[in-house]
């Protein structure tokens, strides 16, 4: 009999680094993945379930849409695997969801605070899990990755990486910061706490997901007009990935997104890390264009009803 219970806060910098141990794609920002999902939206019900040994956690929680719940996360210490405790653990999670009215559970992500869009292919233990419990795909999410040399300093030895994306990098930001300028338009930061017009913005063009991560990004920038918000972008509401971003339908074709992005490229760079993940991505050739993007991580996303 494998023994589960709800996690106490105290698990939680040891579920971190159980994670990290797990999560072998997703090692360095593992632990930021946990504290986020322990921290979710005002509102939201959620759980963390973990083994009696604590080799192997789920993450449950219900979605705003009435009878709609998601496993968001679960993982399982390499050396503890092949013994069931990742089964189990998605059971309890599904009787814990089917207890708070859940009539159809997702291995998809639970927006705005999430881990992924859904499993990432390359986690083949999850995929077989999921397909062996009877879940099916409903859906296909790309992920794009970013070379961040050309945005903060790096080591001169280094080699590029290959993008293989055959585009060659759009206009300079000079170019557009000038046609900006020339619009009657600026581009500025949102540092944390001073970020209401920003969220306001996200929310009445978008939706209430957007202005949560708008309001909870690491780093947020918009541009501006007389005293009206054209776009903005953020990243780091999910854990050192880049999104959202957007730009007021009366102001594409100045070039804001391309500023934004590039403000924001330029921050995680300064993390220290060498490449940038753009989440959930929906238009492929602006950041392929832009930035030179390419398509690296897919995510499957599965549901099964619990009827």
């Amino acid at each position: 009999m494998i023994g589960i219970r709800i996690a106490s806060a105290d698990d939680m910098p040891v579920v971190g680094g159980l994670a990290r141990e797990a999560l072998t794609l997703d090692a360095p920002e593992a632990p930021q993945l946990v504290a986020r999902l322990a921290d979710p939206p005002e509102g939201r019900t959620w759980t963390a379930l973990v083994t009696s040994g604590l080799e192997g956690v789920v993450f449950a929680s219900t979605s705003a849409v009435p009878g709609l719940g998601h496993v968001d996360l679960f993982a399982v210490r390499p050396e503890a695997r092949c013994r069931g405790l990742g089964r189990a653990l998605v059971v309890a999670a599904e009787g814990w969801l089917r207890d708070h009215g859940v009539r159809e559970v997702r291995l998809a992500a639970n927006p705005p605070c999430y881990a992924w869009p859904g499993i990432d292919v390359r986690y083949t233990p999850a995929v077989l899990l999921a397909e062996s419990m009877g879940y099916e795909r409903y859906r296909v999410a790309w992920n794009m990755t970013v070379d961040l040399a050309a945005y903060g300093p790096r080591d001169a030895s280094a080699e590029p990486l290959a993008t293989g994306t055959g585009y060659a990098r759009a206009p300079s930001e000079e170019d557009d910061l000038a046609r900006l300028a020339a619009a009657g338009a600026t581009v500025r930061a949102a540092p944390a706490g001073q970020r209401d017009a920003v969220v306001a913005f996200a929310r009445e063009n978008w939706n209430d997901a957007w202005a949560w991560e708008a309001e909870h990004a690491t780093g947020c920038h918009y541009a501006v007009r007389g005293g009206e918000i054209l776009g903005f972008a953020a990243w780091g509401a999910r854990p050192l990935w880049f999104g959202p971003m957007g730009t007021a339908e009366s102001a594409r074709g100045l070039g804001v997104g391309s500023v934004l992005l590039r403000c924001c490229l330029r921050e995680l760079a300064a993390t220290g890390q060498r490449t940038a993940q753009i989440g959930w991505v929906g238009p492929l050739a602006f950041y392929a264009k832009t930035a030179g993007a390419w398509v690296e991580r897919a995510f499957w996303l599965y549901n099964r009803s619990l009827a």
